[in-house]
């Protein structure tokens, strides 16, 4: 089984920051893109950012600038640093990532469960 596990999230005040995780587990062959998405509240799942195994990143034009992410590879771990908070960043925060389990021979998509971020003051 594969699992990927989200942590960091909480309710921080516009201009803050915050730090997500994302840890992939379980019988693991190879991983290729990671990312984060989010959905806000009566809106759909939208693309956060994403990196490549080489570590080439993009990003949704509202968070350019302010977000960053990253990935060790020897981890199987990703991470979404968040500065400059906005109200409008509200949402639940999805790790997402291309993979490849041990016996198969493609990548499939999986998804964490989701971490809340809340931005108010």
């Amino acid at each position: 089984q594969v699992q990927l596990m989200e942590s960091g999230g909480g309710l921080v005040q516009p201009g803050g920051s915050l730090t997500l995780s994302c840890v992939v587990s379980g019988n693991i062959f190879s991983i290729n893109g990671m990312g984060w998405y989010r959905q806000a509240p009566g809106k759909q799942r939208e693309l956060v950012t994403t990196i490549t195994t080489e570590g080439m990143t993009n990003y949704a034009d509202a968070v350019k600038g302010r977000f960053t992410i990253s990935r060790d590879n020897t981890k199987r771990t990703v991470y979404l640093q968040m500065n400059s908070l906005k109200p409008e960043d509200t949402a639940v925060y999805y790790c997402h990532a291309e993979i490849r389990v041990t016996g198969s021979w493609f990548h499939h998509d999986y998804w964490g469960q989701g971490t809340q971020v809340a931005v108010s003051s």
